[in-house]
C-alpha cells in the first residue's frame, strides 16, 4: 500500500511539472509591457483611436500597452513585424483592410491567411472626400464634371496604395468614368497637411478631416458608408449618389500566429472590455467611428473572406500584380 501511495504521489508530481509551464504562462501574462503597433503616423485619427484602446486595455490587463507608430507601405509594416514576432503576446498590431488587398497587388513578406492571430475586431472607419473650403468644387457633381473636363489633373491625396481611401476612390472614379491623379501619403496626418498646404486638390481619408470640416477649412463632399453619418447628416454617400462605392474597413487587434489560446483569450477579453469604456467610446465618436465587434473566431472568418473578396475587387479595378 505504501508503495502504491508513493507511486501515485510521484505520478501526480510528474503531471504537475508537465502542466506547469502552460499554466504559469497563462497566469503570469502579462509580466511586462505590451507593444501595440499603429502602422500610421502619430497625430492621425487611427493613432488617437489606438492610443485610447491601448490605455483602456492596459488598465484591464494591469500593465502598460505602448503604442509604437510604424507608418508607411500602405499600413502594412505592422503585418511585416507580426509575421516575424514571437507569439508570446507582447507584440500586437492593428492590421488595416489594406493587408487583404496589397498582397494581390504586389509581393509582400507575409501570408494573411497563415501568419496572424485575429484576436478581436473593435471598430471601423468613416471615410470621406474633402476639398478646401475655397475650392470651386462644391459637390460630387462638380467633382466629376471638373475631372471629365481635366483628365488626370484633379488630384487627391490618400494613405497609400491599396488602402481603403485609395481603393474607394479608384472604384468611384471607374464608376464615374473619370481619371484622377492619386498622391500617396504615409497616413492621415500627412494627407491632411498635403491638402492644407495646397499640394493636392482633394483628399480621400478617414475622419482625421473632421476637425477641419467643423472649423470651416475643408468642405466634405461625400462619405463612403452604407448610410449617412450621424455627425454630417446633410452630406450624401457615394452609394446613394449612384456610384456603388461602400467602405468602412473594420479593424481591431491582432498578434502573430501560434499564440497560446489562454493568452489570446486574456487579450480578447481585455480589448472587448474597452468597448464599455466611456473614454474609448468618446474617441470613436470624435472620429465618427462605430463599434464593430467580432470575437476571435468571427474575426478570423472575416479575414479569410475579405482576402478572397478583395482579390476580385483588385482584378476588377485592373490593379492586380501581373508578375
Amino acid at each position: 500500500m505504501r508503495n502504491r501511495r508513493l507511486f501515485l504521489a510521484r505520478s501526480a508530481s510528474a503531471l504537475a511539472v508537465v502542466a506547469a509551464p502552460s499554466l504559469l504562462r497563462a497566469q503570469a501574462y502579462p509580466a511586462k509591457p505590451i507593444r501595440y503597433i499603429c502602422p500610421w503616423p502619430a497625430g492621425g485619427s487611427t493613432d488617437a483611436v489606438i492610443r485610447a484602446l491601448a490605455e483602456s486595455a492596459g488598465r484591464a490587463l494591469g500593465t502598460t500597452i505602448i503604442v509604437d507608430n510604424k507608418p508607411g507601405a500602405g499600413g502594412t509594416l505592422g503585418a511585416v513585424e507580426l509575421a516575424n514576432a514571437r507569439p508570446d503576446g507582447y507584440v500586437l498590431s492593428q492590421l488595416p483592410h489594406g493587408v487583404f488587398r496589397i498582397p494581390h497587388m504586389q509581393k509582400v513578406s507575409f501570408d494573411v491567411q497563415k501568419d496572424f492571430t485575429w484576436i478581436a475586431c473593435l471598430t471601423g472607419y468613416t471615410f470621406g472626400l474633402v476639398v478646401p473650403a475655397d475650392s470651386p468644387i462644391k459637390s460630387i457633381k462638380d467633382y466629376v464634371e471638373y475631372a471629365k473636363a481635366n483628365p488626370e489633373k484633379l488630384s487627391y491625396g490618400h494613405t497609400g496604395a491599396g488602402t481603403s481611401p485609395h481603393l474607394a476612390m479608384e472604384e468611384f472614379a471607374q464608376r464615374a468614368g473619370i481619371k484622377l491623379m492619386n498622391v500617396p501619403y504615409k497616413g492621415n496626418a500627412d494627407n491632411m497637411l498635403g491638402l492644407l498646404g495646397g499640394h493636392v486638390m482633394s483628399a480621400s481619408d478617414a475622419t482625421g478631416w473632421g476637425p477641419y470640416v467643423e472649423s470651416g477649412k475643408f468642405r466634405l463632399l461625400a462619405t463612403y458608408g452604407s448610410k449617412r453619418t450621424k455627425r454630417w447628416p446633410n452630406v450624401p454617400t457615394l452609394d446613394e449618389l449612384g456610384y456603388q462605392t461602400v467602405s468602412d474597413s473594420p479593424f481591431g487587434v491582432c498578434g502573430p500566429k501560434g499564440m497560446d489560446p489562454a493568452i489570446v483569450r486574456t487579450l480578447h477579453d481585455a480589448f472587448r472590455k474597452t468597448l464599455e469604456d466611456p473614454a474609448v467610446l468618446a474617441t470613436f465618436d470624435k472620429f465618427d467611428q462605430t463599434v464593430i465587434y467580432k470575437n476571435t473566431e468571427d474575426y478570423t472568418k472575416f479575414a479569410r473572406e475579405s482576402y478572397a473578396a478583395e482579390k476580385a475587387t483588385i482584378e476588377r479595378l485592373g490593379l492586380a500584380n501581373k508578375g
